[in-house]
């Protein structure tokens, strides 16, 4: 145990961060949550905080987590995050607190080189088109200095590029110590410091793909663990309910096909049916992705099961995997990479017999479809049971933080999904001063969503108030539909360098938004979170509706009939506090910093028309509030002056 004043001490005006961290300045609401994560530690108690933007969350939950000198696992939402808090902030607190325990960073193999699959690159080439030659040669070259093999420090590769599947394992592939590799292999070593560290950042993907692989008995992350703690953690059950549940993907079976074709072309030449059965295991994975329909969808697979043509095409598919399966048998013991094949196909034929059965309650089975790809999943409509036990399974301290967790003042609705009983909560608002700072304005007179001309009526509408704040603007869009539709007006009508998601990487247009100065930035969901952008280079955010998860997106579908079930009430219960979650998020885009100006625009009259509103506007910044337009030009212009 340390002593209370140790905390106090160290975020004093004269403590060891304001010494040794530049422009580190003491903030009550900091000191609040630190010593509160500092009790959660101490007693291996839970604790809930919303640390508002600016509250400083990272070193308030960092610093007392240090000082307990403790097995710590942090786990964040994105792998920007995770990046910042190994290479940035964690340095910086470990430096101040003279910290002596060992750090480190762990991702999901998909991150880091695979060995094995670069040789195999090396003796049977790429697939796809000559590009991606050039990046093979920036990996290689960045391969001879790497010490890590974590693929993002190859800083000329972008984070998209089509060779990145080609050079990383999947936990199927990966042939584990049988591996030639497996000596200096990059995702056994990272896991290997990891379990001696100290300290260790992982990501939620990670940490619930562990949690979830410790029910079978193999995650060894998490035991040893004595103090957990989850930022970004809204994205937490969402992230955790894929886990629990199953997916098999089109790429898994391509993957198996195109190993099929390396081990026959290297290791046994001999037998062509192999060749023969991977061609023809090809052509049908390719075929039943036909059967599930055009273009990027997602649906319901209980319903896409019923019919006969889909069910004819699932068969045929399990019967191609059986004869692959017995071609493979005649070979087993020639090669380890075959052996191996022969088991992911094992478990794929366990996946597809658990799909045919759709009798089982309590999961939602849903498809989705994009490109030339599919992924059919089973997901658990809650794992408030299966992460609610995990929480009583062992005394620790489990600490869940975010920007947005309460909902017109309660944890209810986060507490609810992940089964997190009796933790202390706290909500701490931001420092920033928001009648000062911003205006939030919810316009007059705005065109009715189901009119043809809704889309042009609001570009028309918002256009004038773009103009006069020269760009500096996101404009953040609940569909690809609107979020294309406002950007072909813009570009029509405006001479701002309109900048459009999807156009170019996400890190590139975030550098093209601050590099031009008078541009505006139209995105759909990605941009609404994990997006830091401070001083003036942004001063207004558009938000074009509320953003309620459509109600036909299967998972959500699901959960609302079963929440009837249960007699609830869907709207209020599911759907409400998750679109108060995500523009609460969407919102605090604008104002990042002590200094930061500006005006949101949300344009959905149903924040003031109705009842459900109020409970919106009660969990967003205390802003000057407006429904003029000319008021939020003027504010604009005279932040300009």
């Amino acid at each position: 145990m340390f002593e209370q004043s140790k905390i106090l001490h160290v975020f004093a005006e004269t403590g060891e961060l304001s010494q040794h961290i530049k422009g580190f300045r003491p903030r009550q609401a900091q000191l609040e949550m630190a010593s509160a994560v500092e009790k959660s530690i101490e007693n291996k108690t839970a604790l809930v905080v919303e640390a508002g933007t600016g509250t400083g969350k990272t070193f308030a939950y960092l610093a007392p987590a240090l000082l307990a000198k403790k097995k710590t696992i942090i786990s964040t939402g994105s792998k920007n995050l995770q990046d910042q808090l190994f290479k940035r902030d964690l340095p910086a607190i470990k430096k101040a607190l003279s910290y002596s325990g060992k750090i480190a960073l762990l991702k999901g193999r998909a991150n880091y080189l695979c060995l094995e699959r670069l040789e195999q690159v090396k003796y049977v080439g790429l697939a796809g088109d000559k590009s991606i030659l050039v990046d093979l040669s920036k990996v290689q070259k960045w391969h001879t200095a790497t010490k890590t093999g974590d693929l993002s420090e190859c800083a000329e590769l972008a984070e998209d590029s089509p060779i990145l599947p080609q050079l990383v394992s999947t936990a199927e592939s990966c042939l584990g110590s049988d591996c030639p590799h497996y000596a200096d292999c990059y995702v056994a070593l990272a896991r290997k410091k990891a379990l001696a560290a100290d300290l260790v950042v992982v990501n939620h993907h990670l940490f619930c793909a562990d949690m979830a692989v410790k029910e079978n008995g193999f995650g060894e992350l998490i035991p040893n663990a004595e103090v957990i703690i989850f930022d970004e953690a809204h994205q937490l059950p969402d992230i955790a309910s894929q886990y629990f549940g199953q997916s098999l993907t089109s790429r898994q079976l391509f993957d198996i096909c195109k190993d099929l074709q390396i081990v026959y072309r290297t290791e046994v030449k001999d037998m062509q049916q192999l060749g023969a059965a991977s061609d023809h295991l090809l052509k049908m994975v390719q075929d039943f992705r036909l059967l599930l329909g055009e273009g990027n969808q997602r649906g319901n697979w209980r319903e896409l099961f019923n019919q006969s043509a889909v069910q004819k095409g699932f068969e045929i598919l399990q019967e191609k995997l059986e004869f692959t399966s017995e071609v493979i048998k005649l070979a087993l013991g020639r090669s380890q990479t075959l052996d191996s094949i022969y088991e992911r196909i094992a478990t794929v034929k366990n996946q597809l017999k658990r799909l045919a059965d759709t009798s089982i309650m309590g999961y939602c089975y849903w498809f989705e479809t994009f490109n030339r790809q599919f992924g059919l999943h089973i997901t658990p409509l809650t794992v408030s049971d299966k992460f609610g036990e995990q929480i009583a399974n062992k005394e620790r301290a489990w600490i869940f933080t975010s920007a947005t967790l309460e909902v017109g003042g309660t944890f209810e609705h986060f507490c609810q999904r992940l089964g997190i009983q009796n933790a202390e909560q706290q909500v701490l608002q931001s420092p920033f001063n928001y009648p000062e700072q911003a205006m939030f304005c919810v316009p007059r007179f705005l065109p009715s969503s189901n009119q043809q001309n809704t889309l042009s009526k609001l570009a028309e509408m918002l256009l004038p108030v773009i103009e006069a704040n020269k760009g500096r603007c996101f404009v953040l869009c609940t569909s690809y539909f609107m979020m294309r539709g406002l950007a072909e007006y813009f570009r029509e009508h405006s001479q701002l360098s309109i900048l459009l998601q999807g156009e170019s990487a996400k890190a590139k247009l975030l550098d093209q938004f601050l590099k031009e100065k008078h541009s505006v930035l139209v995105a759909t969901s990605s941009f609404w979170e994990g997006v830091d952008v401070r001083g003036d280079a942004l001063s207004l955010v558009i938000i074009d509706k509320l953003p309620f998860t459509s109600p036909d997106e299967p998972l959500l579908k699901a959960r609302i009939e079963d929440c009837k079930l249960q007699g609830g009430e869907p709207f209020n219960d599911i759907q409400i506090p998750e679109a108060v979650i995500a523009l609460k998020q969407g919102v605090g885009r604008l104002i990042r910093d002590v200094s930061d100006k500006g005006v949101v625009i949300v344009c959905d009259s149903r924040l003031v028309n109705r009842a459900y509103g109020e409970t919106f506007l009660k969990s967003l910044p205390n802003a000057k509030r407006t429904r003029d337009l000319n008021k939020v030009i003027n504010f604009l212009t005279e932040l300009q002056s």
